[in-house]
Protein backbone atom coordinates (compact mmCIF):
# COMPACT_ATOMS: atom_id res chain seq x y z
CA UNK A 1 0.00 0.00 0.00
CA UNK A 2 1.33 3.21 -0.99
CA UNK A 3 1.49 6.08 1.40
CA UNK A 4 -0.47 9.31 0.99
CA UNK A 5 0.87 12.54 1.85
CA UNK A 6 -0.91 15.55 3.18
CA UNK A 7 0.74 18.74 4.29
CA UNK A 8 0.85 18.06 7.65
CA UNK A 9 0.45 13.64 7.59
CA UNK A 10 1.08 10.44 6.26
CA UNK A 11 -1.50 7.84 5.80
CA UNK A 12 0.48 4.65 6.26
CA UNK A 13 0.11 1.03 6.40
CA UNK A 14 -0.62 -0.53 9.97
CA UNK A 15 2.06 -2.87 10.39
CA UNK A 16 1.46 -6.23 12.05
CA UNK A 17 2.86 -5.82 15.42
CA UNK A 18 0.82 -2.26 15.70
CA UNK A 19 -2.41 -4.14 14.95
CA UNK A 20 -1.45 -6.69 17.63
CA UNK A 21 -0.19 -4.05 20.06
CA UNK A 22 -3.35 -2.56 20.11
CA UNK A 23 -5.47 -4.85 22.39
CA UNK A 24 -3.12 -5.22 24.91
CA UNK A 25 -1.24 -2.92 27.75
CA UNK A 26 1.16 -2.09 25.69
CA UNK A 27 1.80 0.84 24.23
CA UNK A 28 4.10 1.68 21.26
CA UNK A 29 6.81 4.78 21.45
CA UNK A 30 5.88 6.42 17.87
CA UNK A 31 1.80 6.47 19.30
CA UNK A 32 0.55 9.64 20.58
CA UNK A 33 -1.04 9.82 24.22
CA UNK A 34 -4.81 8.68 23.52
CA UNK A 35 -3.77 6.20 20.56
CA UNK A 36 -5.35 3.73 20.11
CA UNK A 37 -8.64 4.88 20.65
CA UNK A 38 -11.81 2.79 20.83
CA UNK A 39 -12.69 2.85 17.39
CA UNK A 40 -8.43 1.30 16.77
CA UNK A 41 -9.48 -1.30 19.07
CA UNK A 42 -12.14 -2.40 17.14
CA UNK A 43 -10.69 -2.09 14.02
CA UNK A 44 -6.75 -3.68 14.82
CA UNK A 45 -8.49 -7.38 15.15
CA UNK A 46 -10.97 -7.00 12.15
CA UNK A 47 -7.23 -6.08 10.00
CA UNK A 48 -6.54 -9.37 10.21
CA UNK A 49 -9.81 -11.37 9.66
CA UNK A 50 -10.49 -8.98 6.88
CA UNK A 51 -6.90 -8.22 4.83
CA UNK A 52 -8.12 -6.45 1.87
CA UNK A 53 -8.96 -3.88 3.83
CA UNK A 54 -4.84 -3.36 4.26
CA UNK A 55 -5.19 -3.32 0.32
CA UNK A 56 -4.41 0.13 -1.90
CA UNK A 57 -7.72 1.46 -0.52
CA UNK A 58 -8.04 -0.47 2.94
CA UNK A 59 -7.37 1.26 6.18
CA UNK A 60 -4.41 3.53 7.45
CA UNK A 61 -2.53 5.11 10.19
CA UNK A 62 -2.64 8.67 10.56
CA UNK A 63 1.00 9.74 11.45
CA UNK A 64 1.81 13.48 12.25
CA UNK A 65 4.58 14.08 9.82
CA UNK A 66 6.75 16.89 12.50
CA UNK A 67 6.65 14.68 15.22
CA UNK A 68 6.15 11.16 13.66
CA UNK A 69 3.79 10.14 16.37
CA UNK A 70 0.57 7.89 15.35
CA UNK A 71 -2.07 10.11 15.77
CA UNK A 72 -5.26 8.11 14.84
CA UNK A 73 -6.75 5.57 12.12
CA UNK A 74 -9.03 6.09 9.55
CA UNK A 75 -9.99 3.69 6.33
CA UNK A 76 -12.37 2.50 3.55
CA UNK A 77 -14.47 -0.40 4.34
CA UNK A 78 -13.09 -2.35 0.93
CA UNK A 79 -14.71 -3.58 -1.50
CA UNK A 80 -17.46 -0.91 -2.52
CA UNK A 81 -20.90 -2.22 -2.31
CA UNK A 82 -22.64 -1.14 -5.37
CA UNK A 83 -20.00 1.98 -6.90
CA UNK A 84 -20.07 3.31 -2.83
CA UNK A 85 -17.32 2.78 0.09
CA UNK A 86 -18.01 3.71 3.74
CA UNK A 87 -15.18 5.57 5.48
CA UNK A 88 -14.58 5.18 9.03
CA UNK A 89 -11.95 7.73 10.89
CA UNK A 90 -10.49 8.76 14.68
CA UNK A 91 -8.02 10.98 15.79
CA UNK A 92 -6.48 10.93 19.32
CA UNK A 93 -8.01 12.78 22.29
CA UNK A 94 -4.65 14.55 22.62
CA UNK A 95 -4.61 15.98 18.72
CA UNK A 96 -8.12 16.79 18.36
CA UNK A 97 -8.99 20.03 17.31
CA UNK A 98 -5.78 20.09 14.79
CA UNK A 99 -8.18 19.41 11.68
CA UNK A 100 -5.81 16.20 11.35
CA UNK A 101 -9.30 14.36 10.99
CA UNK A 102 -10.62 16.68 8.16
CA UNK A 103 -7.04 16.37 6.45
CA UNK A 104 -6.93 12.83 6.65
CA UNK A 105 -10.47 12.08 5.17
CA UNK A 106 -10.00 14.64 2.24
CA UNK A 107 -7.21 12.94 1.33
CA UNK A 108 -7.92 9.24 1.49
CA UNK A 109 -11.74 10.28 -0.25
CA UNK A 110 -10.04 11.73 -3.43
CA UNK A 111 -7.95 8.49 -3.43
CA UNK A 112 -10.73 6.62 -2.92
CA UNK A 113 -11.91 7.99 -6.13
CA UNK A 114 -9.04 7.34 -8.14
CA UNK A 115 -10.56 3.76 -7.72
CA UNK A 116 -12.59 3.49 -11.04
CA UNK A 117 -14.95 0.74 -9.44
CA UNK A 118 -16.12 3.88 -6.65
CA UNK A 119 -18.63 6.26 -7.60
CA UNK A 120 -20.00 7.24 -4.13
CA UNK A 121 -17.45 8.02 -0.87
CA UNK A 122 -20.06 8.31 2.54
CA UNK A 123 -19.42 8.46 6.28
CA UNK A 124 -22.19 7.60 9.01
CA UNK A 125 -22.48 9.79 12.10
CA UNK A 126 -24.17 10.42 15.14
CA UNK A 127 -25.51 14.19 14.73
CA UNK A 128 -25.08 13.66 18.76
CA UNK A 129 -21.13 13.75 17.95
CA UNK A 130 -20.66 17.56 16.85
CA UNK A 131 -16.91 16.89 16.15
CA UNK A 132 -17.43 14.12 13.88
CA UNK A 133 -20.14 16.32 11.44
CA UNK A 134 -17.85 19.43 11.70
CA UNK A 135 -14.65 16.67 10.45
CA UNK A 136 -17.00 15.95 7.84
CA UNK A 137 -17.96 19.22 7.10
CA UNK A 138 -15.25 20.39 6.26
CA UNK A 139 -13.91 17.65 4.12
CA UNK A 140 -17.08 18.79 1.80
CA UNK A 141 -19.43 15.91 3.07
CA UNK A 142 -22.98 16.54 2.68
CA UNK A 143 -25.76 15.13 4.81
CA UNK A 144 -27.90 12.72 2.57
CA UNK A 145 -30.07 11.06 4.20
CA UNK A 146 -30.99 8.71 7.10
CA UNK A 147 -27.48 6.42 8.04
CA UNK A 148 -27.76 2.49 8.17
CA UNK A 149 -27.86 2.24 12.34
CA UNK A 150 -30.67 4.53 14.00
CA UNK A 151 -29.66 7.67 15.29
CA UNK A 152 -27.31 8.47 12.64
CA UNK A 153 -27.28 10.58 9.43
CA UNK A 154 -25.50 9.12 6.16
CA UNK A 155 -23.34 12.57 4.70
CA UNK A 156 -21.65 11.70 1.57
CA UNK A 157 -18.58 13.14 -0.55
CA UNK A 158 -18.79 15.77 -3.47
CA UNK A 159 -18.51 13.53 -6.71
CA UNK A 160 -15.23 12.81 -8.11
CA UNK A 161 -14.56 15.52 -10.93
Amino acid sequence: MAELRTERLVLRAWTAVEAATVNTDRRLDDWAEGFPDEGDKVIAPLIAAEPQWLGPFGHRLIVERESGLVVGSLGLFWPPTDGAVELGYGVAPSRRGRGYASEAVRALTAHAFTAPEVRAVFAHVEPSNPASVRVLEKAGFTPTGPGAEEGTVRYDAPAAA
